[in-house]
Order: C-alpha cells, then sequence, then structure tokens
C-alpha cells in the first residue's frame, strides 16, 4: 500500500525526499513554494537535480503538491481572480519541472459572500482558463479538486457541488479528486463507521465515479461530525476514531489508492507515530469479508 505524509521543503525541496525516506514514506505530498505567500522561489537547476535524483533512487510514487493557500479561483474580486489563475499556472510549471508525473492538488475557493452558484461558475472559468493555457504550455499536469469542509464560503463540501465543477471542465481528463476525511467528516459525512464510508462512497461513485479518486488525505478530525471546522486530528485521537480509519484503509475501493497524512506536528516522531499507527491497520477484518473483497 502506499502510505506518506505532508513533508516540509525547509532548507531545499531536494531535502523533502530525504525527509520522507526517513518516515518510511513510499508516497508523499509537498508544497512548492512558500505556501503563504505569492512570491515564488525560482527552482535553482541543482535544486531540480538533487530533487530528481533522491526521487530516482527513493521508492516513493506518486509525489503530489499542494497548491499555495492564497490561491481563490472563486474570488469575486477580478484582480484576486486573475492573480490566482497565474500563481496556479506558475505552480504547474513548476509541478511539470519536478515531476514525470505531476498531480496538483488545490481547493476549489470561497465565494466571499457573491454566493455559491456564482463561485461555481467562476471556479469552472477559471479551470478552464487554466488547463487551456497550460495545454498552449506543454505543461501536462493533472488538477485535482479537494473536497472541503465547508467552513465560511468555501465550495467543494458536497460531491454534488464538485461534480457541477468537474462536469464545466472542457478537458476532462486532466481533472481528478482529492479526499479528505477530515474535510468530509466536517461537512457531514459520516466516515467513523461502515455503513457511513459505504454511504459516503456510494455518493462520490453517483456523483463523481470513484475512478476519479487519486489521492486521500488521511486525517482524523478535532471536531465533530457536520462542524464545518477544517481542524485535523491525530489518526484514532479524533472523531473519526481508530475503527473508520481501519476500514478505510481495508476497503477495496480505496485500498489501491496512496494514503497522504496531514496530521499535526508537534514534534519530529508524530508523522512516524500516525504512519506506523495506520500500517499497524492494514489488513485488519472488522468480520464482513465482502467489504475488503479485492
Amino acid at each position: 500500500m502506499k502510505i506518506g505524509c505532508h513533508i516540509s521543503i525547509a532548507g531545499g525541496i531536494d531535502n523533502s525526499i530525504i525527509r520522507a525516506v526517513e518516515l518510511d514514506c513510499n508516497t508523499m505530498q509537498i508544497f512548492s513554494k512558500n505556501a503563504s505567500t505569492w512570491r515564488e522561489k525560482v527552482l535553482k537547476k541543482d535544486e531540480l537535480e538533487r530533487f530528481k535524483e533522491n526521487l530516482k533512487n527513493s521508492n516513493i510514487n506518486p509525489v503530489f503538491i499542494h497548491t499555495a493557500y492564497l490561491i481563490n479561483l472563486a474570488s469575486p474580486s477580478e484582480e484576486l481572480f486573475f492573480k490566482s489563475i497565474n500563481a496556479f499556472l506558475e505552480e504547474m510549471k513548476r509541478a511539470d519541472l519536478l515531476l514525470t508525473k505531476p498531480y496538483l492538488i488545490t481547493h476549489p475557493g470561497a465565494h466571499a459572500g457573491a454566493g455559491e452558484e456564482y463561485g461555481i461558475q467562476r471556479i469552472v472559468r477559471a479551470l478552464n482558463i487554466i488547463l487551456e493555457e497550460s495545454t498552449d504550455l506543454g505543461l501536462k499536469t493533472m488538477i485535482l479538486l479537494e473536497d472541503t469542509a465547508g467552513s465560511g464560503s468555501h465550495l467543494g463540501y458536497t460531491f454534488s457541488q464538485l461534480k457541477r465543477m468537474m462536469e464545466g471542465v472542457k478537458d476532462r481528463k486532466r481533472v481528478g479528486m482529492c479526499f479528505d476525511t477530515c474535510h468530509a467528516f466536517a461537512a457531514g459525512y459520516d466516515l467513523s463507521h461502515q455503513e457511513g464510508i459505504i454511504q459516503t462512497l456510494e455518493e462520490i461513485d453517483k456523483y463523481l465515479g470513484l475512478e476519479q479518486l487519486k489521492v486521500i488525505h488521511l486525517n482524523d478530525s478535532k471536531f465533530p461530525l457536520g462542524s464545518r471546522k477544517d481542524r485535523h486530528m491525530h489518526i484514532g485521537k479524533g472523531y473519526i476514531g481508530l475503527e473508520g480509519f481501519r476500514i478505510m484503509v481495508n476497503h477495496k475501493d480505496l485500498k489501491h489508492l496512496p494514503f497522504v497524512l496531514e496530521t499535526p506536528k508537534h514534534d519530529e516522531k508524530d508523522d512516524l507515530k500516525n504512519i506506523a499507527l495506520v500500517k499497524s491497520l492494514i489488513n485488519i477484518d472488522t468480520g464482513d469479508g465482502s467489504l475488503y473483497q479485492s
């Protein structure tokens, strides 16, 4: 199975691979730049070469890149809307430079009071501009829309919303989904027990198709079901609980996917503990063998 976590790029993006190997990851996620600023540090040739060499010498695959937090493809502000599109394209360029099979994960956006319908159409417009321009540039990065907790005016907290975004995209083959367990739970999808997980996957399949799932962000939730609060927690220490994660990592429709943890990092051992705990849940049957058939 593919299990990893979000890795820091401090000290150079090439160091992220070294850190991931030390954590015994065989998949991972990174930012390609400082996630809290618009500024982009140019990827130096030697840094890029070291990243690729380190990756080649590891068993890590795939690598996912997450966009910066400031990007908002649903913004009603023309200035922020086009600034976000340009920043997104720059991140796609970086992803293509770094990876042979690049994936770029993004939160769809927040409508900032303009209304959900407006925001969804704004996202569709942005994605079509981005994909058209990236094609002209020869970029091959696949965009993965991540479900959200629905806090504030953030969109993408239901699979029907994500469906409408993806349906409006002309180049459908270059858009998929990243499923975040904490976000889904906060949005009202109960992943703490078998029935809730089955219902959630049925809804994903109904609106999007399970084949659209490319990666799972495996995070527990600090707040109760339907809280609309995006606060990640250590695996088994939140409201989803170990039973939910045990079912998910063994589920026949999920176990082939990469699981990437974005759990809190209070010290350097936290990632090791969470990864080890997830691995300990693999192949533990809860009694319903039909759920885990391959």
